[in-house]
């Protein structure tokens, strides 16, 4: 035999929810009359006929006051959770009337502090929590692979694809480090470039964007990793030195695991960031409010942290 599924249609409307939370609100019929423009005569039947169709007391009334009985506290905490998505869905389908994107995707070089692109989705979210995001997580060419094969509606790249439009957005200092016992930091002197050379080289495969454009750093021993976190680890560990934006190594410099090597010459690289659109003539509402956020959160950061530390500060 096959069952029937028994489906259940709410009986109290939104307006009925409504008039209950606001006379929680407003302490009375009278004024939450007043807050929702209607009578109180009006109020009063949509709060008794929920209680009637629900048989249940909401309300009991102290003098003047309409105070709530248990089984109301109950009821109006659930009612403002009811009110609010239906605020949410009105709001959702008002962006997406406008159109407004119902998904996004993100590119962004691993370089990129990834704490601060979270931080500018959640601000997003708070604008349009129904959008839903992807970030992909990328090395050098798969960053530029993603925008330009349409993949992704935006990304954070170390450099610009022919044909596309980008604005700059950070410039990341990266500095050579090593675990405080590597041997390197026990010359004595000033690290130079035959130095680096005998010894191990910890690279992260395809996103090396801060490498010379010339092989001149190559190491006759490397490790190359897919992850940045992975090549961090294994530098902690003291398997090998690494060049690492400043940002991306923070707590460990902080936590004194890794120590910067100090080189006779080339202590430091810049390596620019640019916030690039896969199609900025066509690019939608979500995409363009979320580029954005993004622009005004990194250049944020960036003025917080130079305010902070005007010489060593890693978004730069």
């Amino acid at each position: 035999m096959q069952s029937m599924e028994i489906t259940f249609e709410p009986r109290i409307t939104l307006e009925q929810w409504q008039a209950l939370v606001a006379v929680v609100d407003a302490g009375s019929y009278a004024k939450a009359a007043d807050a929702l423009h209607k009578s109180q005569s009006t109020v009063t039947y949509a709060v008794q006929k929920l209680e009637s169709m629900l048989g249940v007391k909401a309300f009991e009334i102290r003098g003047r006051k309409a105070v709530l009985t248990p089984t109301g506290e109950l009821l109006q905490r659930r009612a403002r959770v009811l009110l609010d998505e239906a605020r949410a869905l009105e709001a959702a389908s008002r962006r997406v009337s406008a159109g407004w994107e119902a998904e996004l995707t993100v590119a962004a070089d691993i370089l990129f502090p990834y704490w601060l692109l979270l931080r500018c989705f959640d601000r997003f979210a708070t604008e349009s929590p129904h959008t839903r995001i992807e970030l992909i997580e990328s090395v050098l060419a798969g960053t530029t692979d993603a925008v330009t094969s349409g993949r992704a509606n935006l990304a954070i790249s170390a450099r610009i694809p022919p044909g596309l439009v980008g604005d700059p957005l950070v410039r990341l200092r990266a500095i050579p480090v090593a675990h405080p016992e590597h041997p390197l930091h026990k010359l004595g002197r000033p690290v130079a470039l035959r130095d680096l050379r005998a010894h191990r080289q910890l690279i992260v495969r395809e996103s090396d964007a801060l490498r010379a454009t010339k092989p001149t750093l190559e190491a006759a021993q490397r490790w190359t990793v897919s992850h940045m976190s992975t090549s961090i680890v294994a530098a902690v560990h003291g398997f090998g030195y690494g060049w690492y934006p400043e940002e991306k190594i923070r707590p460990e410099l902080a936590a004194g695991t890794l120590k910067p090597l100090r080189m006779r010459e080339g202590g430091e690289r810049f390596v620019e960031m640019y916030l690039v659109y896969a199609d900025r003539e066509n690019a939608g509402p979500g995409t363009l409010r979320l580029a954005e956020i993004i622009r005004e959160g990194t250049s944020g950061e960036c003025a917080r942290r130079d305010a902070r530390l005007p010489r060593s500060a890693a978004l730069r």
